[in-house]
């Protein structure tokens, strides 16, 4: 019932968002991508090991599409697709490394068990793709957004270079902890990791807030919608995919020790503490069961 439920809701949000923005045919572009992995090789094989793969395949898809569709070459419609592509690629590259060490992704395990919730997972990452890609695929393809970039692109660049490094450095940062055999069992608590328990979401989310920011610019009537891919992003890490698997699967291995349960409680979620919350000095703290 669940996975009834998330397919339909998802495919009508899906058709009506872009029958409001007139992208219908780039709904279509990720719809078609995900599905065709799901039923080629996640469904037959039961494996998500192109799941993150996928999902940047068709970002790239969609603003290389964009680009082919498009008359306009304005300095916003080259420097924003170009910036997605450089985002999705290094972040695709990274997922697909890591899920290769790793041999699977535990977030999965549950859903893969009933066919429409596994099936309602690549639904969801087509919707996710398409309404984050929105900005910069209307940008591309509106004929209003074929001007010279004024402030606001400015702006909405320079956040998303700040959003770029800080997702790249927290990745960065994660990698190596896992990888010091020191480390091993051990959950990370330094660098960026310090200020914020998922740094690298907080990162993600400012890179489409400043892709929003740049295409505002030139934004009408319906396009305003498209505000809605940083939202998206915050909701669907936050309360999805993100944060809940991955702090469920903490809490199963760390949720008794008294350092993991101060981490919790005093570094924020996402946003990151402007200065760094006190490490955890062994002095008895109390863990309280819900």
């Amino acid at each position: 019932m669940i996975g009834l439920v998330v397919n339909f809701l998802g495919l009508a949000i899906l058709a009506l968002v872009s029958r409001g923005m007139h992208l219908e045919k780039f709904a279509a572009i990720a719809l078609a991508i995900n599905y065709v992995v799901f039923f080629m090789h996640a469904l037959p094989q039961n494996s998500e090991k192109f799941f993150d793969a996928t999902g940047s395949m068709t970002y790239l898809c969609l603003v290389v599409c964009a680009l082919l569709l498009s008359g306009g070459r304005s300095l916003r419609q080259i420097i924003n697709p170009i910036m997605v592509m450089i985002w999705c690629i290094r972040l695709g590259s990274f997922l697909y490394a890591r899920i290769l060490r790793d041999g699977k992704d535990a977030r999965f395990d549950e859903l893969k068990k009933t066919f429409l919730r596994w099936l309602g997972i690549w639904t969801i990452q087509s919707i996710w793709c398409f309404l984050v890609a929105s900005p910069v695929l209307i940008t591309v393809t509106c004929q209003s957004c074929a001007t010279a970039p004024g402030l606001l692109d400015f702006v909405g660049w320079g956040i998303w270079i700040c959003g770029f490094l800080f997702e790249v450095i927290a990745d960065k940062q994660k990698e190596a902890f896992r990888t010091d055999p020191a480390n091993k069992d051990q959950f990370i608590t330094s660098g960026l990791w310090a200020y914020s328990r998922h740094p690298n979401y907080f990162g993600e989310v400012l890179i489409w807030i400043g892709l929003c920011i740049s295409a505002s610019s030139c934004f009408h009537s319906f396009q305003w919608l498209a505000w809605i891919s940083p939202v998206t992003t915050w909701i669907l890490l936050t309360k999805v995919s993100g944060v809940p698997m991955l702090e469920k699967s903490g809490g199963t291995k760390w949720g008794l020790d008294p350092a993991y349960c101060w981490y919790m409680d005093t570094t924020p979620c996402i946003v990151p503490a402007l200065t760094r919350p006190q490490p955890y000095a062994g002095d008895g703290y109390l863990i309280i069961n819900d």
